[in-house]
This record gives structure tokens, C-alpha cells and sequence, in this order.
């Protein structure tokens, strides 16, 4: 028993809308922390003048990706799921092999429908174009996509984990929201002392952060979890991070030569 049953709230409905929340309590946590200067990637003054468009159409954009992806997933949900059979929960160990196997599948997804986005003129300029408004990342603006990227990218991208991982919609409920925590942080852009997500990925704000740079657009396209497929098929840009001058961090490329 968990305590959502409590409420009469599903698996189902739960795996749908706690992302969903946890994307807004989480982005709100960094946005309403202390100025933070000296972690930040970029300065007040560089996103003020970069940025192309004002936070209040983010999080429109924000708002009506996740509509449709809410529709997806209770869909996804009401033709997957049984009424009439009693899903048992896997041990414990099985499930974190089955979280395992979903990040493999979600990274692979997004890296190659991510990386098409950025070769083909025509999707790129239309469609992935709209994220790249955001050349200084923040919390808020994470899944601030065209809507049609959102839903071929992190709706289907979602949808395939769930399914090839073979996971229950209880599972799911900790996977997504997992992934949705990383996917905020790694565009927060804040290099924070401590930070778990920066111990344990190197695809993180950093690295995420170098692919927004005009230097990095043909590199870094993995995400949300590890920056495997960048490593095996030549994309990955190795950059060292440095202190600036007014404060703060910069990430910037290492030359091979």
C-alpha cells in the first residue's frame, strides 16, 4: 500500500502528474534560491541579452507540452494496463534493472531523433530551432520545446521506455519523475558544490550547457542520463570548466590539437 491509494489516486494517474509537479516544485526550488552568482554558468547579463524569448512564453510552451503529454500517457496507461488483473510489483533488484534498461532505451531514442533534428535544415530551423531560443538555459525552460519535438522527443522518447523496460506503472512513477529532476538540473544553469546529479552523470549542466553554445550545436547531443552514444559515434566535446572573471563558471572545449 502507498499512500496515493489513501486518495483513490492510480498508479496510473500518479505515474501521469507527478512528473508534472516535480518539474514545477523542483525548477521553483532553483529559481527561488539566493542570487548564486558564483555558480552560475552564464551571467545575469549574458542571458538577459541572449536569451530570445521572455520566460512567460517558456512557460506557456512548458505548460502545453506537458498537457500533451499527459494525454499520451493516460492513453499509453488505458491500453496497457488490465482492470481485471492484480499487478505485482517485481523485486526490487528487478526493478532497478528495468529503470537501467529504460535510461538505455530513452537516451538512445533522444540522441539519434536529437542529433536528426540538428543535421536536417528544415527540423532544425522549424521545430528544435524553438529550444535553442534559450542559449543561456534555466530550470523553467527544460521542456520548453515546439510542441511537436515534445511529443516525438519526450513523450514517445517516454512511452518506449516504459514499454521495452517492461516496468509497472508504479516503477514508472519513479523513473519519470527521476528523469525529469535530471532533465531540470541539467538546465539550470548552476554549477552547484555537492550536486548528486554532477557526481554521478558527466552528461550534466555542464555538458548539457556546452551544446547551447554555438561552438557546441554539432556536439554533446546526448541526453538525459549518459553521453554514451557521443562517445561512440564521435560527438562528444570534452571541455574543462574554469572560473570567470565576475564570478561564476564557464565551460570551454579542449582542443585535441
Amino acid at each position: 500500500m502507498v499512500f496515493w491509494e489513501d486518495y483513490g489516486i492510480s498508479d496510473e494517474m500518479m505515474g501521469t502528474f507527478a512528473p508534472i509537479a516535480m518539474y514545477w516544485i523542483y525548477g521553483g526550488i532553483y529559481h527561488m534560491l539566493p542570487s548564486l552568482d558564483h555558480y552560475r554558468m552564464h551571467s545575469r547579463k549574458e542571458e538577459e541579452q541572449k536569451n530570445q524569448v521572455p520566460m512567460a512564453t517558456v512557460i506557456k510552451g512548458v505548460l502545453l507540452q506537458q498537457f500533451c503529454q499527459a494525454v499520451v500517457a493516460l492513453t499509453m496507461f488505458s491500453l496497457t494496463s488490465q482492470p481485471d488483473v492484480q499487478v505485482v510489483q517485481q523485486p526490487l533488484l528487478v526493478q532497478i534493472g528495468q529503470v537501467i534498461v529504460a535510461m538505455l532505451v530513452m537516451d538512445t531514442w533522444q540522441y539519434f531523433v536529437h542529433r536528426y533534428m540538428h543535421i536536417n535544415k528544415f527540423l532544425y530551423r522549424h521545430i528544435h530551432s524553438q529550444h535553442h531560443r534559450l542559449v543561456v538555459p534555466y530550470a523553467f525552460g527544460a521542456l520548453f520545446n515546439h510542441p511537436l519535438e515534445g511529443l516525438l522527443l519526450d513523450t514517445v522518447g517516454g512511452a518506449f521506455s516504459f514499454l521495452l523496460s517492461g516496468m509497472t506503472p508504479r516503477t514508472s512513477i519513479y523513473f519519470f519523475t527521476f528523469a525529469t529532476m535530471k532533465t531540470v538540473d541539467d538546465h539550470c544553469g548552476l554549477w552547484l558544490p555537492g550536486n548528486p546529479f554532477h557526481l554521478l552523470f558527466q552528461n550534466n549542466t555542464a555538458y548539457h550547457d556546452v551544446h547551447h553554445q554555438l561552438h557546441g550545436t554539432k556536439y554533446n547531443f546526448s541526453q538525459p542520463f549518459f553521453n554514451i552514444w557521443d562517445k561512440v559515434l564521435g560527438t562528444h566535446m570534452p571541455f574543462a570548466l574554469e572560473k570567470r572573471a565576475d564570478g561564476g563558471y564557464e565551460a570551454k572545449p579542449i582542443k585535441d590539437n
